[in-house]
């Protein structure tokens, strides 16, 4: 059935509580196809991390775990963005229950993925700017129990955000047929502050001390690099590998600022016109910021590189493989 202006309706039979069913014009299809392109790369691409840190025992280290879980979170946002892509070329069909229960989970993953970056940020932060804390302030242990820290602490805390959402299913719905979450002003002016502004500034604030502590560190080492002894080189060496790998994660951060920053500035957009264009393009930056963590890793890293060998080649299936020298 049509409504008055001729769009068909989700819901023929709630004719004054419908939603009209999207219209995909050529300029949207080719936009929805980049949208589905890039969010099949980024569940690939992720899964091939999460398989690669997962399986092979030598990649158990702390920093890697924290990869492992930015992995999963990013893998998981992948799945919801080809929903999304999905969602914008027909109605919502699944009711008020499933769309609440959708929205958390999407908010819950995505603060998920902001927390890992704070915790990637520490992590670098002790091992460049405290090194001989570094053993046993950060320990296999004690990072499992920050990444569990991190999935309940954003799981609550969304809970808590969406509970109206939550307990009231379509609250803020204006009609059947579509799936979009809300809440109350006030609680979004706090949702912007502990979900934007304060992780964005932690993570500056730690990443502009390793730089500046990285930079040093790095110009020691080459005005006393031709002087040091064999049992030092050992020293140099850890510490260059300290430093690559801060330099590796220090373009993963900067990655995800230049990504979420226009996406978390949305809130703050107050021109109808110009929120438009913005929004497409901030929301475009945040789906095709999942899959580029996994590029970095390859374009750094060695012992990804290896691993997707390795999975492509299908010897992770061998006996022993968990047991292969990666690095």
């Amino acid at each position: 059935m049509e409504d008055q202006n001729g769009a068909e309706l989700c819901f023929p039979q709630l004719l004054n509580s419908s939603c009209r069913k999207p219209k995909v014009s050529q300029s949207k299809a080719a936009l929805l196809y980049f949208l589905f392109s890039i969010s099949v790369l980024s569940v690939i691409l992720n899964l091939l991390v999460i398989i690669s840190v997962s399986h092979f025992r030598q990649l158990h280290t702390p920093t890697n775990l924290l990869i492992l879980s930015l992995a999963v979170s990013d893998f998981l946002c992948g799945l919801e963005s080809l929903l999304e892509a999905h969602q914008h070329t027909t109605c919502w069909f699944h009711g008020d229950f499933l769309c609440s229960l959708r929205v958390y989970m999407s908010s819950t993953v995505l603060g998920t993925s902001i927390g890992n970056m704070i915790l990637i940020s520490f992590d670098r932060y002790v091992a460049i700017c405290v090194p001989l804390h570094y053993p046993t302030r950060v320990t296999v242990t004690r990072v499992k129990m920050w990444i569990s820290m991190c999935w309940t602490c954003s799981a609550v805390y969304n809970g808590l955000i969406l509970k109206d959402f939550l307990t009231q299913p379509g609250r803020y719905i204006s009609c059947y047929g579509k799936c979009v979450g809300g809440m109350d002003n006030i609680i979004r002016v706090f949702d912007n502050i502990l979900s934007s502004i304060a992780p964005v500034t932690v993570i500056i604030i730690l990443y502009m001390r390793v730089f500046v502590t990285a930079v040093s560190q790095a110009r020691a080492m080459r005005s006393h690099v031709a002087a040091v002894t064999l049992q030092h080189s050992r020293t140099v060496m850890n510490k260059k590998s300290e430093l690559k790998a801060a330099r590796t994660l220090g373009v993963v951060v900067v990655v995800f600022l230049m990504c979420f920053c226009p996406y978390f500035s949305l809130s703050f957009v107050q021109d109808p016109s110009v929120g438009g264009l913005f929004s497409t393009f901030a929301y475009l930056l945040l789906y095709v910021s999942y899959c580029l963590n996994p590029v970095i890793y390859a374009l750094f890293y060695p012992w990804f590189r290896k691993a997707i060998r390795l999975i492509y080649s299908l010897q992770i299936l061998q006996p022993g493989s968990r047991e292969t020298n990666m690095l």
